[in-house]
């Protein structure tokens, strides 16, 4: 599989993730984009033994869109904590079922994880092991034939699932979610895309920003 770099320097990697590549090694044992990402390097840059490329974040196996590894130690760190303390902006793009009350919105909830279903779920406030969710989301297209509507969406946290648990819950899952979704969306790809990455280059210290615009953009 040809791996789509969008950027590269010696300190970061960025790329782009197909849609159902796992971003790392799964029981599935399917390839996964984190050796690719690394077999990419060690063969460009003739690196013999291992090649660190540093993990920060994560995409659902079945999402596509914007990617970052670190190539050092160094980036890695920083990359991490930018991430701790919500300096790393992500914007999404995704197909939802129905036609939003709201043009423009937020949601906050709270989000319980359960490792063994790897599925998440709304909870109390109070219930131990919740975390708080929150995004912003902007209809940029509704259609009233297929009643999708197509939203942009900008996240201040990064839960499991948070997008998919988030819409789901307030009646407008996404398109093609076999995990949260319609089951009448059985077969279909999931709609939802990282577009862009923003945040601070770890090294040089300016603001970086990329992003990669999915096929079915155009088609909604």
């Amino acid at each position: 599989m040809n791996l789509k770099i969008i950027y590269e320097d010696n300190h970061l990697i960025i790329v782009e993730k197909p849609p159902n590549i796992p971003v790392q090694r799964d029981e599935s044992k399917d390839l996964d984009l984190l050796t690719m990402v690394k077999q990419y390097i060690k063969k460009k840059h003739q690196k013999p033994g291992n090649v660190y490329i540093g993990l920060v974040h994560r995409l659902d196996r079945p999402v596509g869109g914007v990617m970052v590894f670190a190539r050092t130690s160094k980036a890695a760190s920083r990359l991490s904590e930018m991430i701790r303390n919500q300096e790393f902006h992500k914007t999404y793009l995704a197909v939802v079922h129905g036609q939003l009350e709201n043009k423009t919105g937020s949601l906050e909830n709270y989000l319980l994880k359960n490792n063994q279903i790897n599925k998440s779920k709304i909870v109390n406030s109070e219930m131990k092991g919740s975390k708080l969710a929150v995004l912003s989301y902007r209809v940029i297209k509704y259609d009233s034939i297929s009643d999708l509507s197509l939203v942009e969406i900008n996240l201040q946290t990064g839960r499991h699932h948070q997008i998919r648990v988030q819409f789901s819950h307030i009646n407008h899952p996404i398109l093609g979610d076999q995990r949260y979704g319609k089951k009448s969306d059985k077969g279909l790809p999931i709609y939802l895309w990282a577009k862009e990455i923003s945040f601070t280059h770890p090294v040089n210290k300016q603001t970086v920003k990329f992003k990669c615009i999915p096929s079915w953009f155009t088609l909604h």
